[in-house]
């Protein structure tokens, strides 16, 4: 059934390096017959004696069908957890969860769409970019980073879109500055009809006050820690605005990654705002 998650154990096909990150390829049937662009995995670490007991959440670069389904995720080495999945082989074993989360949203008419990355980031995007042409849309890339080793996907996001604009905080790829610099003249440029975003909190937060001042609909993949990744230990929580304008501390496991980037109140992104349904000290009269 799309969207139920399994856990599977996956054989890992192939680990490659990309620049500054490590992708790794797992055969994972159930997991990719599931998979919709902006799911997520939760991936065990450490081996069965292992004292790192939480899973860690990647989001999905890629599927294929081959070997009855594989999936490939990105990561950078960020700590102990991380270091020993760069360290896995061909023919090693993962124990995996997934897809997770809620997907990104498509268009039901042919749009104008433009995709925006920030570092691995911009990894789930290309499954969004071949979902997007499916259905005769247009799609356009704006991906940066702070150096050109940690851009990712640029060769691939110039095959797939109209255009592609690339941006380094050191000027050694594309243009310098940041994606948010630019997002003003490429929206104008492309006539973008809706943007979608995935990278480090900072940037979605740029990207969605660009968006809002162009007033025109930003979907953001929301990057925050997760313990569990299916909805237990509310560690990903973040304040979102919901349709009946109250906010509330919902989980980006579950009720996300995906959010409509002018919910997210991104300036109070890890604390509990005064107003927010529950809050200690709030108005719960509301």
């Amino acid at each position: 059934m799309a969207g139920t998650p399994v856990q599977v154990t996956g054989t890992v096909l192939t680990t490659r390096r990309v620049d500054a990150y490590h992708a790794l390829t797992v055969v994972a049937p159930g997991i990719a017959d599931r998979f919709r662009p902006g799911h997520f995995v939760t991936v065990a670490v450490g081996g069965p004696q292992t004292s790192m007991l939480t899973r860690r959440a990647f989001a999905v670069h890629d599927v294929k069908s081959d070997y009855g389904g594989t999936v490939e995720f990105v990561f950078a080495v960020r700590g102990p957890g991380t270091a020993w999945l760069a360290d896995r082989k061909a023919r090693d074993a993962l124990d995996m969860v997934g897809p997770l989360g809620r997907p990104f949203p498509l268009p039901r008419d042919p749009a104008t769409c433009l995709l925006v990355g920030g570092e691995y980031g911009s990894a789930p995007l290309f499954a969004l970019a071949d979902a997007l042409h499916q259905r005769n849309c247009r799609v356009d890339f704006v991906l940066g980073a702070a150096s050109s080793d940690r851009v990712f996907g640029a060769l691939r996001a110039r095959r797939m879109g109209e255009t592609t604009t690339l941006t380094t905080q050191d000027g050694s790829l594309g243009m310098r500055g940041s994606v948010v610099d630019v997002l003003p003249a490429v929206i104008a440029d492309t006539r973008a009809d809706v943007v979608y975003a995935c990278g480090p909190m900072p940037m979605l937060r740029g990207v969605t006050a660009v968006c809002v001042e162009f007033d025109i609909p930003v979907q953001v993949s929301v990057e925050e820690a997760m313990a569990c990744g299916i909805g237990v230990c509310m560690t990903c929580v973040v304040p979102v605005i919901g349709d009946d304008g109250a906010t509330r501390m919902v989980r980006v496991c579950t009720e996300g990654p995906v959010f409509r980037g002018e919910r997210v109140r991104f300036d109070d992104v890890g604390t509990i705002p005064f107003d927010a349904l529950g809050a200690p000290g709030g108005d719960r009269g509301r």
